[in-house]
């Protein structure tokens, strides 16, 4: 087991590059309340757009709040935001694209022009008119962001589920007397579920950069909740005399993001069977 780990990390080093920076954020994020040197609300206001003061290894922030604490809270906000948005948007575009691709006929038709007209409308537009009606907050922002990535699955899950149904073992199964929800639940989805892993390991990142910008024209998370993006909008009123209060929160959603896009790279070429020698 160790030595086949070992060897696909050798063969797929951007599994072994994006997979390194997440364990390092996930570890910094879950462990936050003992790797903080400060509580990430608590003010000091004698401590403004201060850097360097002892105690407070990043700086402070424009109420003397630590950066260092506020980037670890905040990671733990932005990692759940993209789990729970990623699970969202997977679980209702997967049963969509399945329930087309199985039904076909009307159904089929019904649904994939809803996601025509979902796919019509870019997705951060759709999130902001999402949170736009629900209010601003993180919950609602998992849900806009989510929502907004529901089409994208659906079609991803009805092109595979096309393409599996026609084959060999499933035909085999339907002559032998198998039902259509037996033969989707033990057939096709262990067989969708590669690609769907590969694009939500993707959508990881975008999820997580959709929030941050959510949260930076003050859709998302509401002062003094600490998340990368309102902490990037309220940097960019104090670049000049304190630029580490937005390039700390920029950089560690671009090291994030980043870590999610190789990985998702790296799991693609693990899986795509085209790429195999």
């Amino acid at each position: 087991m160790a030595k086949s780990l070992i060897k696909v990390l050798k063969s797929h080093p951007r599994i072994l590059a994006g997979g390194s920076i997440l364990l390092v954020v996930a570890i910094l994020a879950v462990g936050a309340d003992l790797f903080a040197s400060n509580d990430p609300v608590i003010q000091h206001l004698e401590l403004s757009y201060k850097i360097g003061v002892p105690g407070f290894p990043l700086g402070n922030d424009e109420f003397g709040r630590c950066v260092w604490s506020r980037l670890l809270y905040g990671a733990r906000i932005s990692l759940t935001v993209g789990f729970i948005a990623v699970g969202i948007g997977a679980t209702i575009g997967g049963f969509l694209g399945l329930l087309a691709a199985m039904s076909s006929g009307p159904v089929d038709t019904v649904i994939m022009r809803a996601m025509d007209a979902m796919l019509a409308i870019p997705g951060i537009l759709l999130a902001i008119a999402i949170v736009g009606a629900l209010g601003p907050g993180m919950t609602n922002v998992m849900l806009a962001v989510g929502l907004s990535s529901v089409p994208s699955y659906a079609r991803l899950v009805r092109s595979s589920v096309l393409s599996i149904r026609e084959r060999e073992f499933v035909e085999a199964a339907r002559a032998l007397g198998a039902t259509t929800t037996r033969i989707a639940r033990m057939h096709i989805v262990p067989n969708v579920l590669a690609p769907v892993l590969v694009v939500a390991t993707m959508q990881m990142g975008s999820a997580i950069l959709s929030a941050a910008g959510l949260s930076f024209v003050g859709l998302g998370a509401q002062a003094p909740t600490p998340e990368w993006g309102s902490m990037l909008s309220r940097g960019r009123e104090a670049l000049r005399i304190a630029p580490h209060i937005a390039s700390y929160p920029g950089l560690a959603i671009f090291i994030t993001v980043m870590g999610f896009n190789f990985l998702g790279d790296g799991i693609r070429d693990l899986l795509d069977p085209r790429l195999k020698v």
